[in-house]
């Protein structure tokens, strides 16, 4: 072994503090400990083998690993790995420390929160429900639509348990004049809503203090709630009761949607074309010059809302029974509604594919799709017996989208609102038809769009008298929300 030169010896004894005696002590034992392992016959045989390896694969002999460079490789391994030990692994142990105890420290403060709230109710009298709050919400819901099931949505979320109150028939004539859809209807779109725990039928349209008692009481609940838009009748606020009882609570109304806004879309039909130019004269379909109506939504579509709307949407299962049945789904009804639940009993999981405005309106001609392609995506995501939705759905189902999404059956209705004639029906479900998935079944009703069509223009007066006076009130309430008339004033200065 070669000496350490005297000087380089000092320098390094002054600063790591190691006695020169002891580090040639401890290289002299490192190179008799690598030596004899060199020597070793499981590391020659491990060379040997490598080597061999090596040669056939065309290296050369020069560049052939030797027994020293083997276990110099496997010690700089092992003190590698022991060095990541306790250099990193003490250290996840130690952060896996602080986050259990973090995590314990958040179930105290939430179980604490808890017990305050359960003190809070007891004081002001209102029932204890182990965690369960229960929410009511009522209302006409004539012509239900995505608003609808968003009010639902922001109702729920503040509770465990969400009962709606359909008022009835009589009430809503009574108050507002008869309503389009009748009380079966209504109430078939509401108890289909997947917000909607609970559904109570013939409810009042002005909620009286005695009707409000015995709500609470049948139904154990703890807040009534409403949109944040006045709902008087005769001057009287229909909730005041509610608010007396320390019971009220409001949400945020869904803005850019309303009844009033898609009644007037229908009072609009006719037989022009779905494109009209900026002139007001029916057109050919010239996208440079022309607007679509159905784009006449002032709905604004997040990512966020369509993320809330498929809350709870999970993959199928490998062995569940897929179903597909896709259409346009324009202005979601009760017809609508019972077609997906006849379809959903086909199967295990059930995909609605929803077509784009522009292949509706190639389909059905007029002004429709009444409602675009995002609103209708909503409200059929609000359905209860949706598992998916395909957006902007392909207009000939291929084998490979049978494929990719493991469709088992394809269904369509017997009665419907796509008005398909039989070429395109014939090339629409051709590959399922080869493939022997494709099943035609009976509507449970006949029911469809072209009904509440009829029903409004053939009472076009009274329609129109009650959007003007709607329409009125809804300018009100967003003059007042965003002060609106003082920046008109100021942009016309």
């Amino acid at each position: 072994m070669e000496e350490v030169p005297e000087i380089e010896t000092t320098l390094f004894t002054q600063y790591t503090g190691l006695n020169t005696s002891l580090i040639a002590s401890i290289v002299i034992s490192s190179d008799n400990i690598l030596e004899e392992c060199s020597k070793s016959q499981p590391v020659s045989i491990a060379v040997n083998n490598i080597n061999s390896f090596l040669t056939q694969a065309g290296v050369p002999n020069k560049s052939l690993l030797t027994t020293d460079e083997f276990v110099l490789a496997g010690l700089t391994i092992v003190i590698t790995l022991v060095t990541y030990y306790f250099a990193m692994g003490k250290g996840h142990k130690k952060q896996r420390k602080r986050l259990a105890a973090d995590l314990k420290l958040a179930q105290e403060k939430v179980h604490f929160l808890e017990e305050k709230l359960n003190i809070l109710r007891q004081d002001d009298g209102t029932a204890v429900h182990d965690g369960d709050i229960r929410i009511f919400m009522d209302g006409a819901f004539d012509m239900m639509h995505y608003g609808h099931m968003n009010a639902f949505r922001l109702a729920r979320s503040l509770g465990t348990h969400l009962v709606v109150g359909v008022n009835s028939d009589a009430s809503i004539k009574e108050c507002k004049g008869a309503p389009l859809m009748n009380d079966d209807e209504r109430m078939t779109m509401v108890k289909n809503c997947k917000f909607v725990d609970e559904v109570v039928p013939d409810c009042p349209y002005i909620m009286s203090e005695e009707y409000l008692e015995w709500i609470i009481k049948t139904y154990n609940i703890d807040y009534v709630i409403h949109g944040d838009d006045p709902c008087i009748v005769n001057g009287k606020d229909v909730y005041e009761s509610a608010k007396k009882a320390g019971k009220f609570q409001s949400i945020p109304r869904t803005e850019g949607v309303s009844t009033t806004d898609i009644v007037g879309r229908m009072l609009l039909m006719n037989t022009d074309h779905h494109c009209v130019s900026k002139s007001g004269e029916s057109t050919g379909p010239k996208p440079d010059t022309n607007t679509l109506l159905c784009q006449q939504s002032k709905f604004l579509t997040t990512s966020r809302m369509l993320r809330l709307f498929s809350a709870g949407m999970k993959s199928p299962k490998k062995t569940d029974k897929v179903i597909y049945i896709d259409g346009a789904w324009d202005m979601f009804h009760c017809g609508h509604v019972k077609f997906l639940e006849a379809a959903k009993k086909r199967g295990d999981y059930l995909i609605v594919g929803i077509h784009s405005d522009a292949t509706v309106n190639r389909e059905r001609g007029c002004n429709l799709p009444l409602m675009n392609l995002h609103e209708r995506v909503l409200s059929v995501l609000g359905c209860r017996f949706v598992d998916d939705v395909l957006i902007d759905a392909p207009e000939i189902i291929s084998p490979q989208m049978i494929q990719s999404l493991r469709i088992a059956e394809v269904i369509r209705g017997s009665k419907d609102d796509n008005f398909l004639c039989d070429q395109i029906a014939k090339d629409r479900y051709m590959y399922a038809k080869e493939a022997e998935i494709y099943k035609e079944i009976p509507s449970p009703t006949k029911f469809t769009l072209a009904n509440i069509i009829e029903r409004i223009q053939s009472n076009q007066k009274v329609f129109q008298a009650k959007i003007a006076k709607k329409k009125k009130a809804e300018a009100e309430y967003y003059e007042d929300k965003y002060n609106t008339s003082d920046k008109e004033e100021k942009g016309s200065e």
